[in-house]
Formats: structure tokens, sequence, C-alpha cells
């Protein structure tokens, strides 16, 4: 089933984000490796797709996993999670439904 994995950043969060990014990107590449990564990326604070020293506000995940659980723990386990880029995260399940 896919899961939506929506994450808040905590305020001013572009240097710990840029601190542990290779290792967040490299988690997403072994979900599209294996086939379950649907869509990824994260929410500019500005309306422009690169925001600059603006930053992040968020990011939103979109993944197949076997159930809730696998999910939230895939979560948990984020480098921005344990580097306190994140405030919140919310993973709930997702039904696809267009296009």
């Amino acid at each position: 089933m896919l899961y939506a994995i929506i994450s808040q950043d905590v305020e001013n969060s572009l240097e710990k984000r840029k601190g542990v990014r290779p290792g967040h990107v490299a988690r997403l590449n072994q979900l599209k490796d294996e086939g379950r990564l649907i869509l990824a990326g994260p929410h500019p604070v500005i309306d422009v797709s690169d925001p600059g020293e603006a930053g992040f506000s968020g990011s939103l995940i979109v993944a197949e996993f076997d159930d809730l659980q696998e999910a939230s723990d895939w979560a948990d386990a984020d480098p921005y999670v344990s580097a306190g880029v994140y405030s919140s995260v919310i993973v709930k399940p997702f039904n696809k439904v267009l296009p």
C-alpha cells in the first residue's frame, strides 16, 4: 500500500538539511531502486522552485510499504529526523486515484 510521509521543518532548517541531505537522498534512492518511490520533494518556503537561502518548510514522500508500521519506522529512521530538521512527521495511508 502507498503511504504519505508529510514532514514539517523547524524554523531555519536549511543548514541542518544541507548537513545530512546525502543520507536522506540515499534512502530515497534505495526506495526508488526497489520500485517503491512514487514521489518525493521539499516544500519551498517561498513560491519558487529554488528558494535559495529562504530554504524549505517541510517535505512530502509518497512510497509503498507493507503496512503503516513499516512506513512509520522508515520515516523515524530518516537522517532529517535525527538531525532535528523536522519538527513533526505524519505518516498515513494514501490512495492514488489520478493520474
